[in-house]
């Protein structure tokens, strides 16, 4: 009996998001008296599941076919229906991204059971399996039971850092071809466009986000300069973009971006639910404000009761200072 981890890629680069569906599934595993195995899909899928061993995966399926030449929801979320059948597999999770979402579905639909999605925690006690998962963006907790003979879940993005097993496994590859048709390559990943590239507001190490404390468009300078010496990306809130001052792509929140940067440095940003929820997994918060009162500053580590438009600078003089 096992427990199997779907494991995204592209053309052989392992996602970030399924090492940390790795990392949710081993503890997991471990307490449901399961194997961990990965399943990597398609051409690559040999190159990227190289190495799961160290986060657990005592086996690595990679699936191949003619027809999986890139990924397809529905021919993907097959290939994991047949698996799961051929293993006698009793659980399946993956990252809750996009796509990972897309392919449990595809999946819990051709093997007509029911669907968790992004997971929290998972507590694998008894026949009924209790799960605390993530609703409304985040706004809300919703504590459920799940009784099915093959559980289905998928982990919230960003609810456990990638962390390699204390206990390493084989993660040994074994081949697995599946039987596809024709109907499962309706919907396949034809061509690419880089819209762009290097550090992106989600990936950023760093974010400095601005509110509508900022006060205009032009008032953005100084946080894009602070964020150019930390390496790091501008982001904002929704107020900024409905005044125009930023574009979406900037948005960091609920109908944004989410991030999970090692430090977000939030000034004038009151710090509205919906913008929380986009930036709650930053490992460290900085809040710059006036506003003692503020959402985000109550929220936040770390705070500085003060006006933006000095602080901000004098950060970055600091930095600039200490860097010689």
């Amino acid at each position: 009996m096992s427990l199997l981890v779907v494991c995204d890629h592209d053309r052989g680069s392992l996602a970030d998001a399924s090492l940390e569906a790795l990392t949710f599934a081993h503890p997991l595993a471990r307490a449901a008296g399961l194997e961990m195995a990965a399943v990597v899909i398609g051409e690559g899928a040999e190159i990227a599941g190289q190495g799961l061993g160290a986060y657990g995966a005592h086996i690595v399926h990679t699936a191949s076919h003619p027809l999986l030449t890139d990924f397809g929801p529905e021919a993907w979320g097959e290939t994991v229906a047949q698996l799961m059948i051929s293993t006698g597999a009793s659980a399946l999770l993956a990252c809750g991204t996009d796509r990972g979402n897309e392919v449990v579905a595809q999946a819990a639909a051709r093997l007509d059971l029911p669907f968790v999605a992004n997971c929290r925690s998972v507590d694998p006690t008894g026949d009924q399996w209790s799960m605390t998962r993530v609703q409304w963006g985040g706004s809300l907790l919703e504590d459920i039971d799940l009784t099915a003979e093959i559980r289905l879940m998928t982990v919230a993005h960003h609810a456990v850092e990638a962390k390699v097993a204390e206990a390493p496994a084989a993660g040994s590859l074994v081949s697995f071809s599946p039987e596809l048709g024709e109907e499962t390559v309706h919907t396949v990943v034809a061509d690419r466009v880089v819209l762009t590239k290097g550090v992106t507001l989600s990936t950023a190490p760093v974010v400095v986000g601005g509110g509508r404390g900022v006060g205009s468009a032009e008032a953005f300078a100084p946080l894009e300069e602070l964020a150019a010496e930390l390496n790091g990306v501008v982001g904002c809130s929704r107020a900024v973009t409905n005044n125009g001052w930023r574009p979406h792509s900037d948005q960091v929140g609920q109908t944004g971006t989410r991030i999970a940067p090692d430090i977000y440095i939030a000034s004038g940003i009151s710090g509205a639910i919906q913008h929380w929820v986009g930036a709650m997994a930053a490992k460290n918060i900085l809040a710059i404000n006036t506003d003692s009162e503020a959402n985000m500053v109550s929220r936040a580590g770390h705070a500085v009761i003060g006006d933006l438009h000095q602080v901000i600078p004098a950060i970055t003089q600091e930095i600039r200072r200490r860097k010689g």
